[in-house]
């Protein structure tokens, strides 16, 4: 069995403040023979938040010290997180050491072969380009950046923190995305684009589809 996890997400870039604003809904099934009574969800971009982080520690043992010195505002994180389950509210929770993985219990066991819906809201801000995410100037490398329920396999759950050095393991499943962007942006990225207009023209409104699509490229022109 493979847990299967459809998200679907409105973002809208400010290039002013280097942010990202954006609305998203998971729908999270549980094909696995087991009974989930919380969920971890990965906030990945907390990793740039400050220089405590698993990020920052592996990049000082690698003796790259940019990060570490960095100022605030090139600095990035991921707040204004408002969870729902099916449309009830409920808390999350984090820990100082490593703030880009949270904890989501359930107000209600998930059985198996059960779906349950999570929202929110969220707020990304973009850092300074150190390492997968980020922006040099206004071109913005979006990657790992929005809220993602951890792997639950059969050896159990696997929150693993944001890494310079390292791969990601995720969930399958359908992404729907919808960005909105100044009008002198152009946009690449995995998936297809449904806007047409958009295949030939810069800027606007891009609406794209695909699975396992997670990763930005987006610049000025």
């Amino acid at each position: 069995w493979q847990q299967h996890v459809d998200t679907r997400i409105d973002v809208t870039l400010d290039d002013k403040k280097h942010m990202l604003y954006a609305f998203e809904e998971i729908t999270y099934k549980n094909n696995s023979k087991d009974t989930l009574r919380y969920i971890y969800m990965h906030l990945w971009p907390n990793a740039y938040k400050n220089d405590r982080t698993p990020f920052e520690k592996q990049l000082d043992q690698n003796h790259d010290k940019s990060f570490y010195y960095s100022k605030p505002k090139d600095k990035g994180y991921i707040d204004s997180l408002q969870f729902t389950i099916d449309g009830t509210a409920t808390d999350y929770y984090s820990a100082d050491k490593s703030p880009d993985i949270a904890r989501i219990d359930l107000l209600t066991p998930l059985l198996p072969g059960n779906s349950i819906k999570i929202s929110t809201p969220f707020k990304v801000k973009i850092p300074k380009v150190f390492s997968r995410l980020g922006h040099t100037g206004q071109a913005y490398y979006i990657s790992q950046w929005f809220p993602k329920p951890a792997v639950y396999d059969e050896k159990g759950w696997h929150p693993i923190s944001y890494l310079d050095l390292g791969e990601f393991y995720s969930e399958y499943g359908s992404y729907d995305v919808s960005i909105t962007l100044p009008a002198n942006y152009v946009v690449m990225a995995t998936g297809n684009c449904l806007d047409e207009k958009e295949n030939a023209i810069a800027g606007g409104h891009h609406h794209i589809i695909g699975r396992k699509s997670y990763t930005y490229v987006v610049g000025a022109v």
